[in-house]
């Protein structure tokens, strides 16, 4: 298992969804890894949070875990990877070719409820918020 996990948007909207606090799981679970966010997720998820005081908390803890930077390098991993996938034909989302390039530059693992990242060949996948112990 990686040292640190990437949390997919799919886990933090997930999670409020079901009217549980993600960063309570979060924090509550990862007791032996980092948790690292990127721009992608970061606009995935707060862009649909509506209550001010779960923006301020949610926002709260994105500032405060690693935060994976993207630049035309990342871009082009992800735009490659497209291109991979698609000669296999597979076609999946670009928000999710960012977000696994996000977690290939800092060699973590991506922490989803979204079966797509399954499909990258590599990609450390955690699945269940159990996997972060």
């Amino acid at each position: 298992m990686a040292a640190v996990a990437l949390v997919d948007s799919s886990v933090w909207i997930g999670l409020l969804r079901e009217g549980r606090d993600p960063v309570r799981e979060l924090v509550g679970r990862a007791r032996t890894l980092d948790l690292a966010t990127c721009g992608m997720v970061r606009l995935e998820v707060l862009r649909g949070v509506a209550r001010p005081a779960v923006y301020r908390a949610v926002e709260g803890f994105l500032d405060v875990m690693i935060h994976v930077p993207t630049d035309n390098r990342l871009w082009e991993e992800a735009t490659r990877e497209a291109r991979t996938l698609g000669a296999r034909g597979i076609t999946l989302p670009a928000q999710d070719l960012i977000i696994a390039a996000c977690a290939r530059r800092i060699e973590a693992a991506v922490l989803t409820f979204d079966a797509h990242f399954l499909d990258i060949p590599g990609l450390s996948v955690m699945s269940s918020l159990d996997e972060l112990h």
